[in-house]
């Protein structure tokens, strides 16, 4: 039977990752405490994928609900958050791959969907016709704005000071390395 990789959560000055439960967190069932360690549970890696894609739902939840407030029906989540990755950049398809986690033909459908909206202008490349260079129209641009005012709104709302501004950066951290690890075990091994 194969052992499963654990992971303990924030940082430690040793560099180790771990995760306090204080004495007075309860216990979750779903995650049995380990006998020698007391209240520390320990996270694997399996769930914090598990983790992290039930909160990329919940936020795609949160996408969809500012598209509706603005009264945007033409788009879903993934598109919008494909003219949030554009940005205000000009770029490939492979480049616009590269900046997310998109499927290539996921991306060729919401490219299609983006276009068909007048969110952005694709242009076919004059080097190489098979590819083209994508930029958000103003219409793109507007909308890329209102979500990042809506963004910044919500992260006014949930910040508590700067405690948690450094737990969200050890996160982002955390999972930044995780990102890289994953993604360079498949071609160069463990």
């Amino acid at each position: 039977m194969k052992e499963e990789v654990v992971l303990n959560l924030p940082v430690d000055l040793n560099g180790e990752l771990t995760v306090q439960m204080g004495q007075t967190a309860q216990t979750d069932p779903k995650h049995p405490q380990d006998a020698e360690l007391g209240d520390l549970q320990q996270v694997t890696y399996f769930e914090l994928a598990r983790l992290m894609e039930r909160a990329s739902r919940r936020f795609s939840g949160l996408i969809r609900a500012e598209l509706t407030k603005l009264r945007v029906d033409d788009i879903g989540p993934a598109q919008a958050m494909i003219l949030l990755a554009i940005g205000d950049s000009e770029l490939s398809v492979a480049e616009l791959l590269d900046r997310g986690h998109y499927v290539g033909s996921n991306v060729s459908y919401y490219l299609k969907q983006l276009g068909d909206g007048d969110y952005i202008d694709r242009v076919a490349s004059q080097r190489d016709k098979r590819s083209a260079r994508i930029k958000l129209t103003e219409k793109g641009r507007q909308l890329r704005a209102n979500l990042r005012d809506a963004a910044m709104a919500y992260e006014r709302a949930v910040n508590r000071g700067d405690q948690e501004q450094r737990m969200l950066e050890t996160a982002f951290q955390t999972l930044h390395q995780l990102e890289l690890a994953w993604g360079s075990t498949p071609r160069y091994g463990v």
